[in-house]
């Protein structure tokens, strides 16, 4: 009799594992248990080729070395709040478009040099720091747009595009009431109440200014990106493995529909993640797209490793209206508690990417066609939005 012939139904075919943008502890613990029960020589696989062992430097920490935020804010004296204001106007007596704000249009002759010396910190140090306070409410929308666009100048003067549209500049508050009507629903928790979990943005360093508080919640959670590796590579290193492997993120709406890249690099003696859980899970109503590859059970518990791992070394930021935030992308991870708004106090920060070039990491190869994407827009193409967008492709679709 001959053998018969599986028919295409028949054939097995993969499938999503299953986990979702909100990581479960209990599903992660239970995974881990499963694939060690299935595989216990996972944790003797050797590394990776050229992934260190362990990686030190002062961007190696955890939440408990800090003792008082005195260690990263700089709080901005009167004199330099006036110098702040002088920048203002020399742009303004200038007449040109916003994109064109820099170093040499926005002056700052003294606070300048101490905002290089602190741009240092998050190439070659802890990774972060923020400046406290610019006076929120003495400035129009546009004003402070330049203020802010200004200021960061003196960090990084690359400034990147956040989406097809030119837009330099992202508004990140809740936006399921005002723009509830978009296509496809909201798939960024970005634009939520909702709890944003650890992950990191496309680019060298990330501004966020914060315009308003929460009426309760919202913590912003920075973790280190090589204290979670160094753990991982001591204790998992299989996971070091498929972290540096290719994986199929989708691109919700754009062409193609995914890209392969992985999510862990190890470039020039720095460790480097790269990855936003939602391009893996989905989010809300923007599901995974079902013609992508599913990731693997190995990739499902990473996702939950390098989650968990950030949350336990996680350090909360005390926040403030007028505060600015600056983030190393490439070395820390972010994330965000849940909020509750009220009319008197509704989160809303707006956000830059920056580059600095004189200090800039290497960018790793396979990100480098998306840094100089990125990077890559003139001022006069610069587009800065004053009123909250949800942010679209080139082709208008929502990312």
């Amino acid at each position: 009799m001959s053998a018969s012939v599986p028919t295409t139904d028949s054939i097995p075919t993969a499938r999503q594992p299953d986990i979702e943008y909100h990581p479960n502890y209990d599903k992660y613990l239970q995974r881990t248990a499963r694939r060690l029960a299935e595989n216990p020589d996972l944790p003797n696989t050797p590394l990776p080729p050229g992934f260190p062992a362990r990686v030190d430097g002062p961007i190696v920490w955890e939440g408990k070395d800090w003792t008082s935020e005195k260690q990263w804010v700089y709080v901005l004296s009167e004199e330099e709040l006036k110098e702040i204001d002088g920048g203002l106007a020399h742009f303004k007596g200038l007449n040109l478009e916003l994109g064109h704000v820099g170093k040499d249009t926005f002056p700052l002759p003294t606070l300048a040099p101490k905002l290089h010396e602190l741009c240092k910190e998050l190439y070659s140090g802890r990774g972060f720091f923020v400046l406290r306070t610019v006076p929120i409410d003495n400035y129009s929308r546009k004003d402070l747009a330049i203020i802010y666009a200004g200021i960061s100048s003196h960090v990084g003067l690359g400034r990147g595009k956040q989406d097809g549209t030119g837009a330099v500049l992202a508004h990140i508050k809740d936006l399921t009431v005002s723009h509830a009507h978009e296509k496809g629903g909201i798939g960024n928790s970005a634009y939520t109440t909702d709890k944003q979990v650890f992950h990191t943005d496309v680019g060298d360093l990330i501004a966020l200014i914060s315009l308003e508080v929460a009426e309760k919640g919202g913590t912003s959670r920075i973790s280190s990106g090589a204290r979670v590796y160094n753990e991982l590579a001591a204790t998992r290193p299989d996971l070091v493995h498929t972290l540096s492997e290719p994986w199929a993120l989708d691109s919700f709406g754009g062409d193609p529909g995914y890209t392969t890249r992985p999510v862990l690099y190890y470039e020039d003696g720095h460790v480097i993640i790269q990855y936003s859980r939602r391009h893996f899970t989905g989010y809300g109503l923007q599901k995974r797209s079902a013609n992508i590859p599913p990731i693997t059970e190995a990739q499902a518990e990473a996702l939950d490793a390098v989650h968990f791992l950030a949350e336990k070394y996680s350090l909360g930021l005390n926040f403030q209206k007028g505060d600015i935030q600056y983030i190393n992308s490439l070395g820390l991870l972010h994330a965000r508690d849940a909020f509750t708004d009220s009319k008197e106090h509704t989160r809303h920060l707006i956000r830059l990417w920056l580059r600095n070039d004189e200090l800039a990491w290497k960018t790793p190869k396979l990100l480098q066609p998306i840094w100089e994407r990125l990077y890559s827009i003139s001022p006069e193409q610069q587009r800065f939005a004053l009123e909250p967008e949800i942010r679209r492709k080139a082709n208008g679709a929502t990312k």
